[in-house]
């Protein structure tokens, strides 16, 4: 072996060394650069320069599912705020939490999240915890301030990660059972009434995305446990 061969093995068992002390949530989160959304989160402030949105609202928050809801329509009665951003994780939303969180400081944050981490590469463990660190951050910085957790969603497109996914979901929803200020609205199993993959007519053509029947199934779910939720 030459020197060069030598240097270079030895630079790659560093970087395995210094991954693993950083562990596994944040070995994830380098896979997906969370300046991708830099021009997203940026425009939400110029939004919010031009007509400053009200503090303790509810904030929805996640990736697509979440942008592409009209959730001021859907909850209709709820003074709401939307700042869903397509293609994000759970690592995108703590990576930002001080720019499109923590200037609203909501009552009740609808988080959809955990479905782009599964599709990503991200283990159970790593959206888990993930997760976890979103929670404690949000406790920590919003005192009082109640999440509401939307599974990941089964789907025709991502049918082949069902299986962790559904894990994922489990574990966030024994979570939310033991801990204060957590809720959890059991999406997913309505979705799978008739078997997987769900139903097409829930989804956009994608068979990702959801329809307006889609939609309306998580808003007949959804609403009553954020009620409890804004009433506790």
């Amino acid at each position: 072996m030459n020197m060069n061969t030598r240097m270079s093995s030895s630079l790659s068992w560093i970087t395995l060394g210094l991954l693993g002390l950083m562990g596994p949530s944040l070995v994830g989160e380098a896979i997906a650069d969370p300046h991708r959304f830099d021009d997203a989160i940026a425009a939400f402030e110029e939004a919010d320069g031009i007509s400053k949105p009200g503090k303790g609202k509810v904030l929805f928050l996640g990736s697509s599912s979440i942008r592409r809801w009209d959730t001021a329509t859907a909850f209709a009665g709820i003074d709401s705020l939307n700042r869903g951003f397509g293609g994000s994780q759970i690592s995108d939303s703590i990576f930002f939490f001080d720019r499109v969180v923590l200037p609203y400081a909501p009552s009740v944050i609808v988080f959809y999240a955990g479905d782009n981490d599964i599709n990503a590469g991200k283990t159970i463990d790593e959206v888990v915890a993930d997760f976890r660190r979103f929670a404690q951050l949000a406790n920590r910085k919003l005192k009082g301030t109640k999440i509401l957790y939307i599974p990941i969603k089964p789907s025709i497109s991502r049918e082949a990660l069902w299986k962790d996914m559904a894990v994922v979901n489990k574990r966030i929803q024994r979570m939310s059972a033991k801990q204060k200020n957590l809720y959890y609205a059991d999406i997913a199993s309505p979705m799978l009434a008739t078997g997987m993959p769900p139903n097409a007519d829930l989804f956009a053509k994608d068979g990702l995305h959801l329809s307006d029947k889609g939609n309306a199934m998580w808003l007949k779910i959804i609403r009553p446990v954020l009620e409890k939720a804004l009433s506790d």
